[in-house]
């Protein structure tokens, strides 16, 4: 009996005196890859083995098999020259290094427009696409494309971010005549425009002029366009969501309406208001778990609410499922604030940007706890920003 407990306290002391680098280099891999992306960073300054198992494909394969990583998101500023990400598994701010594609004349002014997976998608001034991996700075710049008729809206979705797997989707035309084209990034083109017809159940038709701006006094005697006047980086914002086999992007008209494009069955519907046409208010579309949301800043009786919308598809009837308390959201009161929200797994990220202020909130479902983040500063500078894109920083995402 006594040599039995020796034996096994001489096995327990081997296992504590023991370390990672007796591990395999597969189980090494696979231990490692379930570190914050932030701190992959830092393998290759531990030892040489560990750099060379950084830079190899069986690491980045094995971390391509985690299945979801905290989001970060992409911050864009009024000069588009910053690349800045708040890390929210860390809940703090980190500047990466600008895409050397980006730096080109010909795509220094480009902007973010979609992101999905590890993956973002910029936009230049000439109607070109690039697909970057901001982690790791890889680059690609997309087939040129036909801009064709007036566009409405960008989605990206990717479904492998190992084997650069990804579709890139362009909305256009004016109500009710829609299209929508593809890039796919396994033939490597754009595919044919196809039309969208209106789906025959839409019962929420709007009138043909219903997107023509409307200006009306606001309770503070101050005229009010009802255009929404949204920064460039969200101009063609807009969700891609995949459920039940089918592909539908959602994106806002300029008065603020919410339109569903069904690519599977190529046919389109629109959303009843959530508000009247003559109420002050900023608005906006995410996605969240598979699901589209909106969120809305409104204003009434001298406070200010934002709320958080879900519709019933079967009833077409908006219901709330979460509200800011009343003590954080009455701050943003005759502020003529904008929104410029993004959603990532069980959070929401929200902008809230004006002349007069500009403030950054997060929202968890799971905890229905909003918190409001930090200000970035960099070198000492407070940097504001007008809107995000959330992604999940993977080193393996390819382009």
């Amino acid at each position: 009996m006594e040599i039995g407990n020796g034996c096994i306290s001489k096995k327990r002391k081997l296992v504590e005196e023991g370390s990672l680098d007796e591990l395999n280099e597969d189980l090494l891999e696979r231990v490692l890859s379930w570190l914050p992306t932030s701190t992959l960073f830092r393998l290759g300054s531990v030892c040489k083995r560990w750099k060379s198992m950084a830079d190899s494909q069986s690491f980045k394969l094995a971390c391509s098999r985690i299945p979801s990583r905290d989001p970060w998101f992409y911050m864009v500023d009024a000069d588009l020259n910053r690349s800045i990400v708040f890390d929210s598994a860390k809940s703090s701010w980190k500047r990466l290094n600008h895409p050397s594609l980006l730096l080109r004349d010909h795509n220094r002014d480009s902007i973010p427009v979609a992101a999905s997976g590890g993956l973002v998608c910029f936009r230049n001034m000439s109607g070109g696409y690039i697909v970057c991996n901001p982690v790791t700075g890889s680059c690609r710049e997309l087939p040129p494309v036909d801009p064709g008729q007036s566009l409405l809206a960008i989605a990206m979705n990717a479904y492998s971010n190992y084997h650069g797997s990804y579709k890139l989707v362009l909305v256009s035309g004016d109500l009710p005549k829609l299209s929508f084209k593809v890039y796919n990034s396994i033939t490597d083109c754009w595919e044919e425009e196809i039309m969208l017809r209106r789906n025959a159940d839409d019962c929420t038709k709007s009138n043909d002029n219903d997107d023509d701006a409307v200006y009306f006094l606001s309770t503070a005697g101050n005229v009010v366009v009802t255009n929404m006047q949204r920064s460039p980086s969200k101009q063609y914002s807009s969700v891609f969501t995949l459920k039940d086999g089918e592909e539908i992007v959602y994106f806002l008209t300029s008065s603020g309406r919410v339109i569903a494009c069904n690519l599977t069955r190529k046919c389109f519907s629109e959303y009843p208001r959530l508000l009247p046409v003559f109420s002050e208010y900023s608005i906006d579309v995410v996605e969240c778990k598979g699901e589209m949301l909106v969120i809305v800043l409104s204003e009434f009786f001298e406070s200010s609410s934002l709320r958080v919308w879900r519709c019933d598809p079967k009833t077409k009837t908006w219901n709330q499922i979460a509200a800011m308390p009343p003590a954080m959201s009455n701050e943003f009161y005759d502020k003529k604030l904008d929104i410029n929200c993004v959603g990532a797994g069980d959070q929401i990220f929200i902008c809230l940007s004006s002349a007069e202020l500009c403030s950054y909130v997060l929202y968890d479902f799971v905890t229905n706890r909003w918190v409001e983040l930090p200000e970035c500063s960099v070198n000492g500078e407070s940097l504001e920003f007008m809107s995000a894109l959330s992604f999940e920083p993977r080193i393996e995402a390819l382009v």
